[in-house]
Order: C-alpha cells, then sequence, then structure tokens
C-alpha cells in the first residue's frame, strides 16, 4: 500500500477511534464540543429542526462561513472568544469578538424557528438579536432556568409579532447534554458593568462533532446559502399576515375607541393646540396638573407609559386598560412578567431612555399626566427601532402620568 496513503488512513481511523473514545455515550447527531476555562460542554444541535440556524452556527464554529467579512475568513470564529454577558438565574452569552455586546462577523440574517424548540428548562442554546427577525449574527446563549417569554411562539403556538418592540423572538437551536454543570459556574462567576465577568471566561476551542451519516453529510456553508432565501421568503409571508391581521384589529380598535368615547388621534389633535415647545424640540401638553413634589436628577420614579404613533395607533403601553382598549387584550409575555404596572424609570439625562422620553420626565413632579410630542430626532431617529416596526424618522407620542418617587439619589 501506498505510505502516505497508510499514513493518512492511520490518521483518519485514529481520529475515528478518539472521538468515539472521548463521548462513547452520544448518540448520533450533530454536536457542539465548547472548551472554555471553566470546563467542557456539550450541546446537541438540532440541524433537523433549525437548518439555517444550525449551519450558521456551524460554519462560525469550522470557520467556513461564506458571508463574514474578510479579517474572519477561514478561521474558526468562536475560538478565543469570551462569555461577555453573565446573569445568574437567566443565561451566559457569548459570540462576540469586540466582547461589548455590539460586535457581530459583518453581517446579519433572519433565523428559522421550530415552535417545539423552546427555553423551557436550563441548558437551552439560543439566538441573540437585537430584535426583530433579521438581526441574528454570531451571538448567542445558554439559559440557567426556564425562560418562556424568549420564545418566538406564543401559547397557542402562533409565531409572535417579532418587529414589534420588546417582543421577543429567539431561536432555540440547541441543548446541552453534558456540562450543564459548566454553564451553572460560569453564570455565577463575579460580574462587574453590563454583567460582563471581572475575569474572562474564555471558549478556548469550539469543535463540531459528528456522528452518523446524517450529520456528516451536513454541509453548514452550502444549507445557509440555500436554505436562508426559503427562510426570509416564508417570513416575508407572515409579515403579510401579520399585517393584514393588524389592520383588521386596528379598524376593530378605532371602532372600540369611537364607542368609548375616546378617539385617541382626535384628543391628540386638541394636545397640540396648547403645547409648550422647549429648546431641544419637545413639546409638552400637561393633561394634568399634580401636586406632589419634583424628583431630583438620580432619583427614581414609577411611571404609567403609553407610546403612540402620530395618528393614535399605540405601540407600547404598562396600562392593561389601555392595552386592552386598543388591542383588545393583554400581551401574554408582559401578564407573564408583571409589567402591567407603573414602572421604575430614573430621572437623568444618562439614563437609559430615547432622548424625548428622558428630557420628559425631568420636567415632570408626582402627580403631573402630560402629553409628549417627540420630533423623530428625540425618538428613535435615523435608525428606527423594532426591526422595522417603528420606521426611520417617526415622531412619536408618549402619554406619561408620574405616580411617585420610589428611593432617594442613586
Amino acid at each position: 500500500m501506498n505510505r502516505l496513503l497508510t499514513i493518512a488512513l492511520i490518521g483518519f481511523l485514529t481520529f475515528m477511534t478518539s472521538c468515539k473514545a472521548q463521548y462513547p455515550d452520544l448518540e448520533d447527531g450533530l454536536y457542539a464540543e465548547i472548551i472554555t476555562t471553566k470546563g467542557t460542554m456539550i450541546a446537541k444541535l438540532y440541524y433537523d429542526k433549525v437548518p439555517v440556524t444550525v449551519a450558521n452556527f456551524v460554519a462560525l464554529a469550522e470557520g467556513d462561513h461564506p458571508m463574514v467579512d474578510e479579517k474572519f475568513k477561514g478561521k474558526p470564529y468562536y475560538d478565543s472568544i469570551t462569555f461577555h454577558r453573565v446573569m445568574d438565574q437567566f443565561m451566559i452569552q457569548g459570540g462576540d469578538h469586540t466582547a461589548t455586546g455590539g460586535g457581530n462577523p459583518g453581517y446579519r440574517f433572519a433565523a428559522d424557528f421550530d415552535a417545539e424548540l423552546k427555553h423551557d428548562k436550563p441548558g437551552m442554546l439560543s439566538m441573540a438579536n437585537s430584535g426583530g427577525f433579521n438581526t441574528n449574527s454570531s451571538q448567542f446563549f445558554i439559559t440557567e432556568v426556564p425562560y418562556p417569554s424568549l420564545d418566538a411562539f406564543d401559547a397557542e403556538g402562533n409565531l409572535k409579532p417579532c418587529d414589534q418592540p420588546r417582543v421577543s423572538c429567539h431561536s432555540v437551536f440547541g441543548e446541552l447534554v453534558q456540562g450543564i454543570e459548566i454553564q451553572d459556574s460560569i453564570s455565577n462567576v463575579k460580574v462587574g458593568a453590563r454583567n460582563k465577568p471581572v475575569e474572562d471566561v474564555v471558549i478556548t476551542k469550539m469543535n463540531i462533532i459528528r456522528k452518523g451519516s446524517a450529520a456528516k453529510s451536513f454541509n453548514a456553508p452550502k444549507v445557509f446559502e440555500e436554505e436562508m432565501p426559503k427562510v426570509e421568503e416564508s417570513l416575508n409571508k407572515i409579515r403579510e399576515e401579520q399585517k393584514l391581521k393588524a389592520e383588521a384589529e386596528a379598524k376593530e380598535r378605532e371602532e372600540r375607541n369611537i364607542e368609548a368615547g375616546v378617539p385617541m388621534k382626535a384628543e391628540f389633535d386638541e394636545y397640540n393646540k396648547d403645547v409648550e415647545t422647549l429648546a431641544s424640540g419637545l413639546k409638552i401638553h400637561y393633561i394634568k396638573r399634580g401636586e406632589g413634589p419634583k424628583p431630583n436628577i438620580g432619583q427614581n420614579v414609577l411611571v404609567n407609559y403609553q407610546g403612540h404613533f402620530t395618528d393614535g395607533r399605540l405601540f407600547d403601553s404598562n396600562i392593561e386598560d389601555v392595552e386592552m382598549r386598543h388591542y383588545g387584550k393583554l400581551n401574554p409575555a408582559k401578564v407573564a412578567r408583571d409589567l402591567y404596572k407603573p414602572s421604575k424609570m430614573l430621572v437623568s439625562p444618562n439614563a437609559r431612555l430615547v432622548p424625548g422620553f428622558r428630557e420628559g420626565l425631568m420636567q415632570m413632579k408626582v402627580g403631573d399626566k402630560a402629553y409628549f410630542y417627540l420630533p423623530s430626532h428625540l425618538a428613535y431617529g435615523e435608525r428606527g427601532a423594532g426591526g422595522g416596526f417603528i420606521p426611520p424618522n417617526t415622531d412619536l407620542v408618549f402619554v406619561l402620568e408620574m405616580v411617585e418617587i420610589v428611593d432617594g439619589t442613586n
């Protein structure tokens, strides 16, 4: 036998033997071996249920993803990356070369979903994103506890309106089958600002393990390129269906509002006749003047809020009656997380709120209920929000009621 062929055959057999010896209990399937400075985790990847999301992950891990920036080509993407965001009793998140939460490999894509795959127990491997369908890239997280509000499907099995603000839709694409204690140890490390570990927890190496003929024939780059257009076509169809449903609900909502004597657009038109315009462009009309104290900068307050488009359509509120009146139902995720109550907010020029909302809060005192008209530059600006739900350069309206001051200066 040819000497080179013999060496190659020996090497192949050695590799196969070592894989079997290392993880003899793994059944046929596709797996990710995540070797970290805290130990090793093994995740089974559901390539048969969410092939595009798995193909993205595998191609990045193996360094042959067709869409990465030139600087990442031919390199195993996840090797030497940290878990940059760690939250005890929630999840651990990694996959960002910048370790800031804002990095990506040079592209974004629309993940595929499967209603059977849920965030229903510890060790679920899922895609991190910044909202909407098309903001997935390389970042992933592993749950420590069940977290159903992250599911892309509601309790009835319907795909949620993922393009809307504050609607979480994350694609589960794997599950830890070994090393759940490693996930737990990582989730308990000491963290600093933005839940970043004080001492880096590093993915030193990520290996893809293939067991069985089906897994061995899974060509990640090919699957990603061929199946991605089908996912996008399917999502466009869902968007159109959701748009038609939203239009029908909007018509019903308008009829309910008229019957209830509260045509919101007409109210806004009246408020706009009597507004104070600040130097920033923020417009204020006080619906009710309160008699309580004005909070100091740095104090937290409880606030009831409504967010509307300028034509009166509601896009978010923490008030049950308002959402029932406009939508005819409550948001199950908000109910589960007990969000229908006054929200705690920081009164500060540095608060993590859109500029107009932030400035509006600083004008109010306890008991005030006020209408704020936010020109687009004081709202979400040129970027918009919610994966297109709030389009770029959109003016918005907020109705805020300051309930009480809840603590002292931070």
